[in-house]
């Protein structure tokens, strides 16, 4: 690991000026995933801000309704807060579902968000990576790459997106709030994250010098026909080959609404407008969910090893949105797919 300094942040405003003020500074909170990577020479700061201490830990209702979360708030008490619980049980089921007790306790809501997306490449300094070294080729492409996407991918990158939080946010319609030298905006989930591209080294649509402050949840929950299905090589702490965030609303056996978001599959949480539309003023049953898997899975890419990718996402796919519309989400203590 580099030397780096180390500074607190007094405030939001501070956080922003520090970062300003030293370009190859890092925001850290938990540090799960920061930290991580500096012992592997992957990430190299000069400087650590540090923004425990800020006041971001609240989950308040605003005058709106739906739900606001502070950046700082740990997923464990994101994921077991009563009205997280009641009203957005997709969100507590998918934060559930992925890594362990221990890092959940430690890994803040924020630091979830902007986590690196990567693949075993990224981690070893001795392999091209062009997320770590742009323009050093991708060694997954023509490597071993079973764990890697099938979606949204480019000639210069096939890494996954690893969060399960943010499958679920996607699905949610959630947003996020930051704050930059420029002030506060609020942007989508789903234009949160990005594609790799030609740049694949950036993860996120986060401005320079910009920090999460908070996620926002709509009003619409979707309570009752939900699932988040996980589908991964063991039954605990282990990133999604495929993953399935499934939302409906439905009256007298018909959806007239309709979410669905992949994770495992991509760069950023995939989400599939087109899918969404096929499945609205459908009847709740399988037919209706493989033609949705269908409009899902049409631009998919296998690069060898993860061929296996794209028929476990169609069968994971109408699984889970069984599971919705059936009103049995899967068990995130009994990991055993329902």
């Amino acid at each position: 690991m580099n030397s780096f300094q180390y500074s607190r942040a007094q405030d939001v405003a501070d956080a922003v000026r520090q970062s300003a003020a030293d370009g190859s500074a890092k925001f850290i909170a938990g540090g799960t995933n920061l930290v991580d990577l500096m012992k592997y020479e992957v990430e190299r700061p000069a400087r650590l801000i540090d923004i425990s201490h800020l006041p971001l830990r609240a989950i308040e209702e605003p005058p709106g309704g739906g739900l606001r979360v502070g950046a700082l708030v740990p997923n464990s008490d994101l994921a077991w807060h009563p009205q997280v619980k009641e009203r957005y049980p997709l969100l507590s089921s998918a934060i559930l579902a992925g890594a362990s007790t221990q890092l959940r306790n430690m890994a803040s809501t924020g630091g979830n968000l902007l986590q690196r997306t990567r693949c075993l490449y990224f981690y070893d300094v001795a392999t091209p990576c062009n997320k770590r070294k742009p323009g050093s080729g991708c060694a997954a492409v023509g490597g071993i790459n079973r764990i890697n996407a099938i979606l949204g991918t480019s000639d210069v990158c096939i890494a996954t997106h690893p969060s399960d939080m943010c499958v679920a946010l996607a699905a949610l319609d959630a947003t996020v709030h930051v704050v930059g030298p420029e002030g506060e905006r609020a942007i989508a989930m789903t234009d949160f994250h990005r594609l790799p591209g030609d740049t694949p080294e950036r993860d996120t649509n986060l401005g320079a010098n910009e920090i999460v402050t908070a996620i926002a949840l709509p009003a619409r929950s979707f309570r009752t026909h939900y699932t988040y299905l996980k589908i991964r090589d063991r039954l605990s702490y282990a990133f999604a080959l495929v993953a399935v965030a499934a939302a409906l609303e439905i009256e007298g056996g018909i959806i007239r609404e309709a979410r669905l978001a992949l994770g495992g599959v991509a760069h950023k949480p995939w989400r599939d407008p087109e899918a969404e539309a096929v499945l609205v003023g459908q009847s709740a049953e399988r037919n209706t969910f493989a033609k949705a898997a269908s409009v899902v899975l049409r631009d998919a890419k296998g690069f060898g090893h993860n061929d296996f990718k794209i028929d476990l996402a169609r069968r994971t796919i109408i699984r889970a949105l069984d599971q919705a519309a059936q009103g049995t989400p899967q068990s995130q203590s009994d990991k055993r797919i329902a």
